[in-house]
């Protein structure tokens, strides 16, 4: 606590633990269906009311876990920004996360890209530093992020977390809350 009672401001790299284990759980069943697959986006509700609503359920799912990932209809082809900005939730989606496949660049890459998105994108596939990469991100309806990014080859097996991984993709999962 700060001398005038308040609490500190939490670091924008915290991650919500309870957020955090549904993005986990949502990357693993990614993880599931293997590398080179399209962007996927799940809507999370929460476990208690997913079983209140639906008793029969209880043999499926975690009832430990706060939030269930519900995996979403595939998302059209394009640029994910585009997507997500077409889409609006209803009252009983708590959060959403969304995973998909990226290339991760050493910085000193960045100024060999294009301005041009798609031109930098093939540049960057094409880049002989490039590291493949999954991206699972989440954010709750109410505030609170968690990141996930497991890069592909030797470092699969310790992924990187944060809740500041990817900021424009929080960000645009967040605009889908809004009215």
């Amino acid at each position: 606590m700060t001398e005038s009672g308040e609490h500190p401001p939490v670091p924008a790299f915290l991650e919500d633990p309870l957020l955090a284990t549904a993005v986990t759980e949502a990357e693993q069943f990614a993880a599931g269906a293997g590398w080179d697959r399209p962007a996927q986006l799940f809507a999370l509700v929460a476990t208690a009311e997913l079983l209140a609503d639906q008793p029969d359920m209880a043999g499926h799912l975690d009832a430990t876990s706060h939030y269930t990932p519900i995996a979403q209809e595939e998302l059209p082809e394009g640029e994910l920004s585009e997507a997500l900005a077409n889409i609006a939730w209803p009252a009983a989606v708590v959060g959403c996360i969304v995973v998909q496949e990226i290339v991760v660049l050493p910085p000193s890459a960045e100024g060999e890209l294009s301005q041009d998105a798609t031109e930098a994108a093939e540049q960057a596939a094409a880049h002989p530093e490039r590291t493949e990469a999954r991206l699972a991100v989440g954010v709750l309806r109410s505030g609170g992020a968690a990141c996930l990014m497991r890069l592909r080859g030797e470092h699969e097996e310790t992924p990187l977390r944060g809740a500041d991984l990817a900021p424009n993709l929080v960000e645009a999962l967040s605009l889908t809350f809004e009215d």
